[in-house]
This record gives C-alpha cells, structure tokens and sequence, in this order.
C-alpha cells in the first residue's frame, strides 16, 4: 500500500499502518472516537485488509484496535466526568427550547437503560462517541463503563476487522454497506430533532394565537 496514492481518511489511516503497524490502527479508531466524522468502518476493514497481507498479526490488529476503542472513549467519559450535572443543566438552562427537565428526564432513563446504551451503543454509528460522555456526566462507575465499552467495541471491532481480513482487496465493500446504515442513523437524529423542536415551539405561550 502507498499511502501518497490515497486521499482523505483512508490515505492517513494507512499512512499510520505503515508507519506504527497494529499500533498505528489502534491510534486511528482512539481518535476517531474522539473525531466521529472520521470512519471507523474504514479503518477497521483496513487493518482487517492490512492483516491479511501479513504486515501485522490479526490478533495484533484486533487488540490495538478494541484498545484504541477503550482510550477514546475513556477520554470522553472524563470530559462528561469534568463537565458534571451542574455545569450540565447550567448549560441546558442556558439553551433555547430546551428545559432542565428534560436533563431530568434524560438523567432517569439512563439510570434505568445505562448499561445497555453503553454496550449496544458502541455497535452504533455516531453514538459510538457520544455515549461515552452522558456516562461520565452520570458517574457511571468506571469498572462497568470499562467493561461494557471493551465488550461492545470488542465484537464491533472484530466484525469489521475479520470482514476486512476475509474480503481482502475488496475490503472497502465495508464502507459502502456501512454508510448507508450510518446515514439512516442521521436521518433518524435530525427527525428527533425537528419534533423536538417542533413540540417546543407548539408549547410556546401564545403559540396557539398565532398558528390561529
């Protein structure tokens, strides 16, 4: 592979491989959960593809990689530990159409589905980032975030590493089928946030008035 022939985050994701081997994949999928927009269904495959011309081992890959999982997301669950419930619902207080009661409603669901957000939510386009952060604004205790973020990383991780070990040279297939699950997962956001938007301005004092 040359890295100079590829652009984007492909070229540096390999740029990296080649120049840190498994280590280098590990670092990629640490900073692509602090940086969702850079895709983990394209580096993951590519070590996968990378392991598969011998230039690291597939345990190797699958280790550094689950293992970058785990410090990007400890990291973000520090910023949500440092940003704390205070500071959390000062900030929401702060934001149009949204009310503290929604932080509280928020706070009561993930204290009843924590646990499982965490897990499944590591196997979830974007979220994959994103969960860590309300898990460390609600304290959830590190040894359960550390498990269920190694567990959940563990078996995404090692479906996109061994689909790129098995397809080879076609291991970008991955991130064909990949992104049309990721761009229904946005769609499915920015519904949500054009109801919630939408209800807010119908509660609205005086909404009813001037719909009429």
């Amino acid at each position: 592979m040359n890295a100079v022939d590829l652009d984007g985050a492909t070229g540096w994701a390999i740029g990296l491989m080649e120049g840190f081997g498994a280590p280098g994949a590990g670092l990629a999928i640490a900073l692509e959960n602090l940086f969702p927009p850079l895709p983990s269904e394209v580096i993951l495959p590519l070590a996968g593809f990378t392991a598969s011309r011998g230039d690291m081992s597939l345990v190797a890959a699958l280790c550094w990689t689950t293992l970058g999982s785990v410090i990007g997301a400890l990291a973000l669950y520090w910023v949500g530990a440092l940003l704390g419930r205070d500071r959390t619902v000062a900030i929401a207080a702060r934001l149009p159409l949204v009310k503290v009661t929604d932080i509280e409603k928020a706070e009561a669901w993930f204290a009843r589905h924590g646990t499982k957000t965490v897990f499944f939510g590591r196997m979830i386009p974007l979220f994959r980032s994103l969960i860590s952060v309300p898990a460390g604004v609600e304290r959830m205790p590190l040894g359960t975030f550390l498990g269920l973020t190694l567990s959940g990383s563990l078996i995404w991780n090692t479906i996109f590493v061994m689909a790129g070990y098995l397809l080879g040279e076609s291991w970008s297939l991955v991130e064909q089928y990949v992104g049309v699950l990721s761009k229904v997962v946005v769609v499915a956001v920015v519904v949500a946030v054009v109801c919630f938007v939408a209800v807010r301005l119908r509660e609205r004092p005086g909404a009813g008035r001037h719909a009429r």
